[in-house]
């Protein structure tokens, strides 16, 4: 069963409704620990003064921003406290916007917003009427001493709130090299066939469909280890070289992608 993480409300105008947040996303990373080659044992970090070389205690340690090479500020925790945002333990929106006004990009971690209490008529409340105007709110929320925008949107039968990224993390296209310019032009040809391998892909999207083949693939190589099988590493694979006649590339595309449609 889920664990809430966060309590509180979430208030529209004078509307506030009692939530609680739950972890929309566990993540399946395959985790491995650093263990000493030799005799298995677990490798331990210890903190270590560059200067001295000596182990420092814990309760030697203080916070420093680097403002220039070797050059720190250091700040004292109870300056952090005085700064820190007022935790109101309410998801305040403030504005209501189009989901496909929102880039991508500013998307970063998703929590479900679940009514707690008596607030259910009041949660449906919301969910309907954003649902009916197809609309995302645009929220500020205080969790763990930071202050975080998010976006709280209807999925489902479930309010999903999902924190975003400040317009200045987001980093600019003009400070990217190597974007294509006014000299890398396409024939309409060339546009036409690209169109049409992707049509030829084109699909409703289906999670299911897809799965992180890496991770399952060392999870299995993991147990056949555990099970004592010894594993002989294949040869590696050649990689093809990449094809410069941008047209033959996209004609042997489409070629590919219908006969898969077909064999389907």
């Amino acid at each position: 069963m889920a664990r809430s993480i966060w309590g509180g409300s979430i208030s529209f105008g004078l509307v506030n409704v009692p939530v609680k947040l739950f972890t929309a996303v566990r993540k399946k990373d395959v985790r491995f620990h650093q263990l000493h080659a030799t005799d298995g044992a677990r490798i331990n970090q210890k903190r270590v003064c560059s200067a001295d070389g000596e182990e420092v205690p814990y309760d030697e340690l203080v916070k420093g921003y680097e403002i220039g090479k070797d050059r720190y500020v250091v700040v004292d925790p109870e300056e952090l406290d005085a700064l820190d945002p007022e935790s109101t333990h309410t998801i305040d929106i403030e504005d209501f916007v189009d989901l496909a006004g929102i880039d991508p990009l500013f998307f970063d971690s998703s929590y479900y917003v679940v009514p707690d209490g008596p607030g259910a008529k009041a949660y449906r409340l919301l969910l309907e009427a954003m649902r009916d105007a197809g609309k995302v709110g645009i929220a500020r929320v205080v969790m763990r001493s930071k202050q975080y925008l998010v976006a709280v949107r209807p999925v489902g039968e479930a309010l999903v709130m999902t924190t975003m990224n400040f317009a200045d993390e987001v980093t600019p296209q003009d400070e990217l090299e190597g974007l294509p310019g006014s000299s890398d032009k396409v024939t309409d040809r060339e546009l036409k066939m690209a169109q049409q391998l992707i049509d030829s892909l084109a699909g409703d999207f289906d999670p299911a469909k897809y799965h992180d083949t890496h991770r399952e693939e060392v999870l299995a190589l993991i147990e056949r280890k555990a099970a004592g099988e010894e594993i002989v590493a294949p040869p590696a694979i050649e990689r093809p070289t990449p094809v410069v006649d941008l047209m033959a590339a996209l004609e042997a595309s489409l070629a590919a992608a219908r006969g898969e449609s077909k064999a389907s």
